[in-house]
């Protein structure tokens, strides 16, 4: 197999890091900690997981062996993927982590552990990773993803253990491109789903084969257009975070049912005599914990689900600006550009940039978790006043 390739595939516009996990998998480079940095979408997990692959592979990540397969699919049993179902990763959960890292590999060439969103560590699951990465045990690799939009949110020791590998935003014409291939789009199409999402292949996949995610980016890019009062303002900030709700509400239904289910078979439901009758009253803690797990989780994800709507918002306004200014730039939502054309008729240059300070504003509030619905409320009405 060549350098790029097999595995690698996946990751799109990526060819310097194709390049260079091609060439560690092989041993040019390999370190036994990596650190992948990029902006939402830019493939900082695809990347890991690819690169495991190509660990665990003879041929470097053909794509096509039952190890590459196995990492692929999630199955293969020296390879731990972790993702953060809340707003942080507790320090419990990395030790038990860790003393899996540390086993010998039982089929593949390494034992590796792949963490995505390692911004949302604690402080003291940061130390206890910290340990591990200083000191790891032989034929251990530690996979962490991070943003970079704020990397100092990974704590500096651990990255100077890490050899960093920073990803870039795909532009939308490779995103185009693998739309057309793998999805069977039209090429019109597909180059719009991959202008509007901003340099996120994920987005661009969920726009292309999801009508509702399309009927809320819709819904969304109407936004300017019905800010004609205070009620308006407080109407579309409500039907902004139910719809965010209800995008999100989905994502975990059917996971959350399996986890109770699991958990009260665990604790013996349905059994008879006293031994049951006192696990029933023992599992109440447990079950607590479960739901206080599964409605963090739900927090999260509804929390990212608004964040996709207000990057949506904050481009139309971006796409008005240029062409108020005549600006010779690929609009981010080409399909709403006579909208956009008629606001920037409509308002100054320095009213679109404070609306779009109003958007990141609202952004900044909620990850510091400003109550959503105080924040949505407050930029609505920004965005009718300014």
């Amino acid at each position: 197999m060549n350098g790029a390739g097999g595995v690698f595939d996946e990751l799109v516009g990526q060819s310097e890091a194709q390049r260079v996990l091609s060439e560690a998998a092989r041993g040019l480079g390999m370190t036994h900690a990596w650190l992948f940095t990029g902006p939402p979408g830019s493939g900082r997990s695809t990347a890991a997981v690819a690169f495991a692959a190509a660990l665990q592979c003879d041929d470097g990540g053909c794509g096509e062996c039952h190890s590459c397969r196995t990492v692929l699919g999630g199955t293969h049993p020296d390879v731990t993927r972790v993702i953060p179902e809340g707003l942080s990763l507790g320090v419990d959960q990395v030790r038990t982590l860790i003393l899996e890292a540390g086993r010998a590999p039982t089929s593949g060439h390494w034992q590796i552990l792949i963490v995505e969103d390692a911004d949302r560590l604690t402080e003291a699951a940061a130390n206890a990773l910290l340990k591990a990465v200083e000191e790891p045990p032989a034929r251990t690799a530690f996979l962490l993803c991070a943003p970079s939009t704020n990397p100092a949110e990974v704590s500096v020791t651990i990255r100077s253990r890490c050899r960093v590998l920073v990803l870039r935003q795909p532009p939308p014409g490779a995103i185009a491109e693998l739309l057309v291939a793998r999805d069977g789009l039209d090429r019109r199409e597909a180059e719009l789903y991959a202008a509007a999402a901003q340099g996120h292949v994920g987005r661009a996949r969920r726009l292309a084969t999801d009508a509702d995610a399309r009927v809320r980016r819709h819904d969304v890019l109407q936004i300017p257009r019905r800010l004609t009062g205070l009620g308006a303002c407080f109407t579309a900030a409500v039907e902004l975070i139910e719809a965010a709700e209800a995008e999100a509400a989905g994502t975990y239904t059917e996971r959350s049912a399996a986890e109770k289910e699991a958990l009260e078979t665990a604790l013996g439901k349905g059994g008879t005599g006293k031994g049951a009758s006192k696990a029933a009253r023992g599992s109440a803690a447990a079950m607590k914990e479960l739901e206080k797990r599964q409605k963090t989780r739900d927090t999260r994800a509804q929390r990212d689900s608004l964040d996709r709507a207000l990057v949506d918002l904050a481009a139309f306004y971006r796409d008005a600006l240029a062409a108020g200014f005549g600006a010779r730039v690929p609009p981010i939502h080409p399909d709403m550009a006579e909208t956009t054309r008629a606001a920037a008729g409509k308002l100054s240059a320095e009213s679109l940039l404070r609306r779009i300070d109003a958007i990141l504003e609202c952004r900044k509030a909620i990850e510091a978790n400003v109550r959503p619905r105080i924040a949505v409320e407050a930029m609505m009405t920004k965005l009718w006043q300014v």
